[in-house]
C-alpha cells in the first residue's frame, strides 16, 4: 500500500524529523510543504533583487541532509519549496546532487504566477476593493493535481513547485499510485482530507497540541513526524516515526482536522469540494488513527489566488521594566509615548508583554514583577516608522525611571488578499521541466 510522509509543515520547520522519518519508514513519498500566505510574496521580492534566488531559504540545508537519504532508499520528494522561483530551486538541487555524487531527476511545475493575467477591476474576496487598489508584489494561484500528475510521470526523484494547494500535494501521489480518475470525486475528498491531516507535519503528532497538565504529549523535544499508510479506497492509517516523541490519537487528529476549515462540508480546493462531516476516525493501535468517511462533490470552476502587496512598514519599539512599581511604569511609558506621537501615527499598539499582549486586555489579577512594553504601528513610510522607534529607545531617559533593554525596528510589511481566476486562464499558464544528473 502507498505510504506517504510528511516532511514539513511550513518553511521554518525542523528538518531532523523528517530526516529521521526518512530514515525508518519505507516511504513511497516525502512531501514538504513549506508555503504560508506571505512565504511566495516575500520570495518574489527576493527573486527580483536576484533572479537566481527566491526558493525556499532551508532548500539547501534540507537537500544536502535528504539527499543521501533518497539516495539510499529511492522514495520520491514533493515539495513547494520552489516558492517564486522553482527553477532556480531546482537547478539548486541539481547542483547539490552533483557535489554530493549523487544521480538526481528533478521535475519542475510551473505556472501559478500569474501577475500578468490579473485584470484591474477584478473583484478582492475580502472586501470590495479590486485589483487595481493595491501595489501588487506577487499573484499566484493554488494550483492542484492536475498540475502535479505530469510531472510524476516523469519519473523524477524530486517534484518542486511554486504554490500549490497544500493537500493536493499529497493528493496527486495517490491520484497517480491507485491511477484514480480526477473526477472521481468521493475519493478525491477522501484523499483530501488525508492530505488536509498530513500538511502540517508535526501538528498530528502533537506540537502545537501540547499542554502541561491539560494535553499531555510525551517527549515533545524529540517530536517524530506524522506518515499515512492509504488503501485503494483512500481509507489511511495515520502514525509517526518508530520511537520518536509525540503522539498520534484521536485528539491530535481531530484538532488537526478541523484546522482552518471554515465548512467542514464545503471544503473548497482544486480538485474537489471536499466533504469532512462524516469522516470516522478508530484509535487501531499505539501512535495509529484509521481514518475514513471523507467524500466530496465537484471541484470549483475557478483557483483561488492568493496576491501579495506593499502595506506600508511596520515600525516596533521594545523596552523592559522589572521591579515591585513594572507595571506602573509600563503604563506611565504607554501614557508618554501616546501623548507624543498620536497626532502623527493614532493607530499605534502599545501591549504590555506578560499583562495585555495576547488578549489586549488586563484582567487585573496578575501583577508581575517585569514587563515589557512593545509599540508597534503600520506607517506609510519609512520616515515615521523611524519616530515611533526612536521615542521608545528615547525613553530610556526621558521615561520613567529604570528601562532597559530597548530595541526598535522598521520592514517592509506584506500584506495578502484574494480574488479567483477562472481555470481556462490559470491552466494554460503550467509547465513541467525535467532536470536531471546522471552518477
Amino acid at each position: 500500500m502507498l505510504k506517504i510522509g510528511s516532511g514539513a509543515g511550513f518553511s521554518g520547520d525542523r528538518l531532523e524529523p523528517a530526516v529521521e522519518l526518512a530514515q525508518k519508514v519505507d516511504l513511497d513519498y516525502l512531501v514538504l510543504e513549506c508555503l504560508a500566505e506571505r512565504t511566495i510574496a516575500i520570495a518574489q521580492k527576493e527573486k527580483q533583487k536576484d533572479p537566481t534566488k527566491g526558493y525556499d531559504p532551508l532548500l539547501i540545508d534540507r537537500m544536502h541532509a535528504l539527499l543521501p537519504v533518497l539516495n539510499e532508499k529511492r522514495f520520491r520528494i514533493i515539495t513547494n519549496m520552489g516558492a517564486a522561483n522553482p527553477t532556480a530551486a531546482a537547478k539548486k538541487v541539481i547542483e547539490i546532487a552533483k557535489e554530493l555524487n549523487i544521480s538526481c531527476k528533478v521535475a519542475v511545475v510551473t505556472g501559478d504566477d500569474v501577475v500578468k493575467e490579473l485584470q484591474t477591476d477584478q473583484e478582492i474576496l475580502e472586501n470590495r476593493n479590486t485589483v487595481k487598489d493595491y501595489q501588487t508584489i506577487s499573484a499566484n494561484a493554488y494550483l492542484g493535481v492536475e498540475a502535479l500528475l505530469p510531472a510524476l510521470t516523469t519519473s523524477a526523484d524530486i517534484i518542486i513547485t511554486g504554490r500549490v494547494a497544500d493537500p493536493s500535494l499529497f493528493l496527486a501521489t495517490m491520484i497517480d499510485y491507485y491511477n484514480w480518475s480526477i473526477d472521481d470525486y468521493e475519493r478525491l475528498g477522501q484523499g483530501t482530507v488525508i492530505g488536509h491531516l498530513l500538511e502540517c507535519a508535526g501538528q498530528i503528532t502533537g506540537g502545537y497540541f501540547a499542554d502541561s497538565g491539560v494535553k499531555e504529549v510525551p517527549n515533545v523535544a524529540e517530536l517524530g513526524f506524522p506518515y499515512a499508510i492509504i488503501q485503494e479506497d483512500g481509507t489511511a492509517v495515520i502514525s509517526k516515526t518508530p520511537d520518536s516523541g509525540g503522539a498520534v490519537n484521536l485528539m491530535t487528529v481531530k484538532e488537526q482536522l478541523l484546522y482552518e476549515v471554515h465548512d467542514p462540508a464545503h471544503y473548497l480546493t482544486p480538485d474537489v469540494t471536499a466533504d469532512f462531516s462524516n469522516v470516522k476516525l478508530i484509535e487501531v493501535g499505539e501512535n495509529e488513527v484509521k481514518v475514513s468517511g471523507g467524500s466530496g462533490q465537484k471541484k470549483p470552476s475557478s483557483y483561488k489566488v492568493s496576491i501579495g502587496y506593499h502595506a506600508g512598514y511596520l515600525s516596533e519599539g521594545e523596552i523592559s521594566y522589572a521591579g515591585t512599581t513594572a507595571v506602573e511604569r509600563g503604563k506611565m511609558a504607554e501614557e508618554i509615548l501616546r501623548r507624543r506621537l498620536s497626532k502623527e501615527i493614532p493607530d499605534m499598539r502599545v501591549d504590555l508583554i506578560g499583562c495585555s499582549s495576547v488578549h489586549r486586555i488586563s484582567f487585573g489579577t496578575h501583577h508581575p514583577y517585569e514587563v515589557r512594553l512593545r509599540a508597534a504601528a503600520l506607517c506609510e513610510n519609512q520616515e515615521l516608522a523611524k519616530r515611533l522607534g526612536n521615542e521608545v529607545e528615547a525613553l530610556y531617559t526621558n521615561g520613567p525611571y529604570g528601562g532597559g533593554g530597548a530595541r526598535k525596528k522598521i520592514s517592509e510589511c506584506v500584506g495578502v488578499v484574494s480574488t479567483l481566476l477562472e481555470r481556462e486562464v490559470v491552466d494554460k499558464q503550467v509547465n513541467v521541466e525535467v532536470f536531471q544528473h546522471e552518477q
